[in-house]
Order: C-alpha cells, then structure tokens, then sequence
C-alpha cells in the first residue's frame, strides 16, 4: 500500500512526493478512515463514521458503541487483517483509544487520539 504523507494540520503534502508505504500507510490510512465523518465524501455520501449522528449526538455513556463503530472502521481498512488490541477510556465526555493493528505488512500501534 502507497499512501501520500499528511502535513501537520492534516492535508496532504502535494508536490512533495512524500509518500508512506507498507505499515505506516496502513496506519495513516486508518486515521484517514476514522477523521472521514459520515456523509462528507461526495462520492459515496454513505462511508464515514457517523460522528454526529450516533457518537455526540447520543446521551450517556455509550462506550461500547463507540468502540464498536471504531473499530468496525479499523477492521474494514485496506491490508488491516484484525485488531490485536483494543484499549478507550470515556471519561468527562471525552473518548480515547489506542489499538494494535495486525497489518499484511507487520504489527503496527495506532493512538486514536481524543474525540470530544
């Protein structure tokens, strides 16, 4: 897999031929998949995570939605052959996560950061 790098903001770096392959791909790749919100991409307006629709817009403590929405988005990307692990705390209304990734290119570890 082939993968063109992201800048710091997150926007690709065009023209700079900086371009990620094998694991490091698969694993911005995932970050990819997981900051593509549901319906933002006007090609296939049904893929995305449906941040709004079933993460922030529900009341309680639904953790275990959350991470199953998440890692159905990981465990559907491209060479991701299954997650290892899985670990996500919800607290004071903000989730984390980090995970290992079994890839066809090797073992990678991906921290999915914080959603609020």
């Amino acid at each position: 897999m082939q993968y063109r790098a992201l800048d710091k903001n997150g926007d690709y770096t065009l023209g700079q031929n900086d371009i990620k392959q094998g694991k490091e791909a698969v694993a911005q790749a995932i970050k990819t998949r997981l900051a593509l919100l549901y319906g933002q991409w006007w090609e296939n307006t049904e893929d995305g995570l449906p941040l709004f629709e079933k993460i922030l817009g529900s009341y309680g403590n639904h953790k275990e939605m959350i991470d199953m929405l998440i890692t159905e988005r990981i465990a559907d990307t491209k060479d991701v052959k299954e997650i290892k692990s899985y670990t996500s705390t919800f607290q004071n209304r903000v989730y984390s996560a980090n995970c290992i990734v079994e890839t066809i290119y090797g073992t990678i570890s991906v921290d999915i950061g914080k959603v609020q």
